[in-house]
């Protein structure tokens, strides 16, 4: 067994000696999945018999101690298990490319822990990418596929999904929402910079942005309901989903983060309008309904890009005051360099020429570039590593 602790620390269990190059690599990112992995793992041990591999279980440090249970079940097995303790960097996508920078096989798999994937079909799609695919995904929607007990509702989320990806990515997979893939060594190398470690969809990552030539298979499996252990879907996947093919497709144009952040800021906009009227209508003076308007729309603001912008750097409830006392001080320096900056501009004699309009157009600017030094000091300083620890 390989046992890291962290994404720079390495031990090397002694007793296992050289070790030769699988065939295969199975990459299981997990979350508190202490309940699911040592199932996982023997029924991958069950259904790769035949095939020379390893499994790389890769965790964002598990307050289930998921890592811990995995080393242990490791112990007991004659093929290699790895076991990845993250204890900084997090996320599903990070966690994959994590994995597959340390898996040694020719190819490599991505399974999820929750047995909602069915192992079984691991050795064919190993032989697509043997035959000469660069990517075979486990799809839902090829032949012998299924969605199992999915309601109709959900399938058609799915099959929304699914044309979206295939309209603005341009991608030929049935199924490119799946989490379930093989890569070959080679593509992996070739795409691996290219990746984003934020994204939403690892396959989508490696579908948008491998050469167009690459070879795309398909093998057909029917999804598993979840037995064990708690889903980790969320009420905010759509907006995540739209977000990444906006990343996909103008990533390189525009940063995904700041588009969530310009759209955090833009409904802290209405909120500060509504409570300034609420506040006015109340009896409340002119200038304390803009204060308390003002101070409704950066609280806002902060909780909103808390579990929206930053979600993966989140502040946990132990350390919110903290967050709301780095964001209140930001947004105290934003709001001065707004007033610098239209100050500056309004009594700039050439905006003269734009008539009425020319206050409107140097604060439009003002909060512009005000906007644009807010979400660096929210990237670099409020949700830099001080942030507390995801839950």
């Amino acid at each position: 067994m390989t046992d890291l602790d962290s994404d720079t620390s390495i031990v090397t269990d002694p007793a296992l000696g050289p070790l030769s190059t699988p065939t295969l690599s199975v990459i299981v990112p997990t979350y508190n999945e202490s309940e699911n992995i040592t199932v996982l793992i023997d029924a991958l041990e069950a259904a790769l018999v035949d095939v020379s591999h390893e499994i790389v279980v890769v965790d964002d440090d598990s307050p289930d101690r998921t890592w811990e249970v995995a080393r242990a079940h490791a112990e007991t097995l004659t093929n290699p298990v790895h076991v990845i303790r993250r204890t900084e960097d997090r996320g599903l996508s990070s966690a994959v490319l994590t994995g597959m920078r340390a898996a040694r096989g020719d190819v490599m798999a991505v399974i999820d822990a929750d047995m909602q994937h069915d192992e079984a079909v691991l050795p064919s799609m190993v032989n697509e990418i043997l035959a000469g695919a660069d990517i075979c995904v486990g799809s839902r929607k090829a032949e012998g596929g299924g969605y199992g007990e999915w309601s109709k509702s959900r399938r058609f989320v799915s099959w929304t999904a699914t044309v979206m990806a295939q309209q603005i990515l341009g991608t030929v997979a049935s199924d490119p929402m799946s989490g379930f893939f093989a890569v070959s060594r080679e593509q992996f190398t070739q795409a691996e910079e290219k990746i984003n470690p934020r994204g939403f969809k690892i396959l989508l990552e490696f579908l948008a942005r491998s050469n167009p030539d690459a070879k795309v298979v398909e093998v057909g499996y029917v999804f598993r309901n979840r037995e064990r252990g708690e889903t980790k879907m969320s009420g905010g996947v759509i907006g995540q989903y739209l977000l990444a093919l906006l990343d996909l497709r103008l990533g390189r144009v525009v940063s995904p983060q700041f588009v969530k952040y310009a759209i955090v800021g833009a409904s802290g906009l209405v909120v500060n309008l509504a409570v300034y009227l609420l506040a006015t209508l109340l009896g409340l003076g002119a200038i304390a309904a803009v204060l308390v308007g003002v101070q409704a729309s950066i609280l806002w603001n902060f909780f909103m890009n808390n579990r929206f912008t930053y979600r993966t750097q989140r502040y946990d409830r132990s350390f919110l005051l903290k967050g709301v006392a780095f964001y209140e001080l930001v947004s105290v320096h934003g709001l001065f360099t707004q007033l610098c900056v239209f100050l500056t501009l309004d009594r700039w004699g050439p905006m003269d020429a734009l008539g009425f309009a020319s206050s409107f157009v140097a604060n439009a600017i003002a909060i512009a570039v005000a906007a644009v030094g807010n979400y660096f000091l929210h990237t670099n300083y409020t949700w830099s590593r001080i942030a507390g620890r995801r839950q």
